[in-house]
């Protein structure tokens, strides 16, 4: 490791808010949901990470590459995948925990189908004669 790895000590705050958030979204989750929609959700947003990935990987590798935006090389720790130092990577990992994280915690939590009003209970509006409305 070269230097003091300042882009690295940045992200680290990041990426541990996001992960404590993930980690109450899934004890919420696992709360409101069953097994086979938790697990629906779960490869979603691995899925959705996974591209979001990839397309920082691409993104990031042509902005570097034609110069657009350089680093200090004693502020990376070295490492890099391509072009750009991997200290690029935590904030697409931090979003992909973060924005599915914040939508199960956001989400209203259902009533089950027993609770829910039958159609026929809906109140309805009284009918009226095609001559008494306005």
């Amino acid at each position: 490791m070269t230097g003091t790895a300042t882009y690295a000590m940045l992200a680290v705050p990041f990426l541990a808010f996001a992960a404590l958030v993930a980690v109450a979204a899934g004890a919420v989750a696992a709360r409101r949901r069953g097994a086979g929609r938790r697990r629906v959700g779960v490869v979603s947003a691995v899925a959705a990470g996974v591209v979001l990935l990839v397309m920082t990987g691409v993104f990031n590798n042509v902005i570097v590459g034609l110069g657009i935006v350089a680093y200090d090389d004693t502020l990376i720790s070295g490492a890099r995948v391509g072009l750009f130092p991997v200290e690029d990577l935590a904030y697409s990992i931090g979003a992909a925990l973060l924005l599915p994280s914040c939508w199960v915690l956001l989400e209203r939590p259902r009533r089950p189908r027993d609770e829910r009003p039958v159609l026929s209970e809906r109140p309805t509006q009284p009918s009226r004669r095609p001559e008494e409305t306005p």
